[in-house]
């Protein structure tokens, strides 16, 4: 058997795998982010692997109209320290790259202890991400809220691409119609003003994303989705740059956890951040 590492696409199977590491490594994945990354991007995994066996991966998703996002990177501990997890980051950075093409930006959240290597490789420090815990409650539905998935697909994909660096309707259909879920939005008289999405996860449950015209509606929003985690942990991966996301997260009484240094290679995406209450995920952005 071949002690080289070989770098190569990751097959389906694997991705599952990974997720596994992921839940050990306490980064508590949905039960059902699997299938909803592969449905995005089945092109968009790359694995390392050293005599047959899988020893590391992640995410290189190319979305349309040139953005791209870098996550899941995991290097099993018995191989770290040995510069393996180094040839597989910068294989993915340069292959995402290759196919976004130019020009082109690249997103992450990197670990607070990676952010210097994540720089020595391009990337440029935008804002924190930082995970808050708390606990959901029972709450009544506030006037305005709907199911998302009873509007017009294409009026939730308008304002989900408001509020990300590209439009992503494959994975947002997989997102909002996922097992276990509720996804709900906010109208009014000129429109939409808001939507989020929360899922099951190994514990308990996320929120995310939370997008909303302003504190009032995230508030709405948060609400009519904590009710689905009733007495269960409730996280909310919150843009510090955002100071109503954190006022909100601390009305609740939520604790930080965890967090994410979010960083990108070419120009920064340009996105209203004052609506912008939670991520949707750490992994595809």
């Amino acid at each position: 058997m071949s002690a080289e590492l070989v770098i190569r696409a990751m097959r389906r199977a694997e991705l599952d795998t990974l997720v596994e590491w992921a839940a050990g490594e306490g980064w508590n994945p949905g039960l059902h982010d699997a299938d909803v990354f592969w449905s995005c991007d089945p092109q968009g995994f790359i694995a390392a692997e050293i005599g047959g066996e899988l020893i590391g991966g992640g995410s290189i998703v190319a979305y349309p109209g040139g953005f791209g996002f870098m996550g899941f990177f995991i290097v099993r501990p018995e191989h770290r320290g040995q510069g393996l997890g180094r040839r597989l980051w910068f294989h993915r950075r340069d292959r995402l790259r290759a196919r976004l093409g130019e020009p082109a930006t690249i997103g992450m959240d990197g670990v607070f202890t990676m952010q210097a290597f994540y720089a020595s490789g391009g990337f440029v420090f935008s804002h924190r991400d930082l995970r808050f815990e708390g606990v959901g409650s029972h709450g009544s539905t506030a006037a305005g809220l709907v199911d998302a998935r009873s509007l017009p697909f294409e009026d939730l994909l308008a304002y989900d691409g408001a509020h990300f660096p590209a439009p992503r309707a494959r994975f947002l259909r997989a997102w909002i119609a996922q097992p276990g879920s509720r996804a709900l939005a906010a109208t009014g008289p000129d429109g939409l003003r808001g939507y989020g999405v929360i899922r099951t996860c190994r514990q308990g449950y996320k929120i995310g994303p939370l997008f909303a015209a302003d504190e009032d509606v995230a508030e709405s929003l948060f609400g009519g989705l904590a009710d689905q985690a009733a007495g269960a942990p409730l996280y909310l991966d919150v843009p510090e740059n955002n100071p109503g996301a954190m006022a909100l997260a601390a009305r609740h009484g939520m604790r930080e956890v965890f967090g994410c240094a979010r960083m990108y290679l070419g120009p920064p995406p340009r996105l209203p951040k004052d609506e912008i209450f939670g991520v949707t995920t750490f992994e595809l952005g």
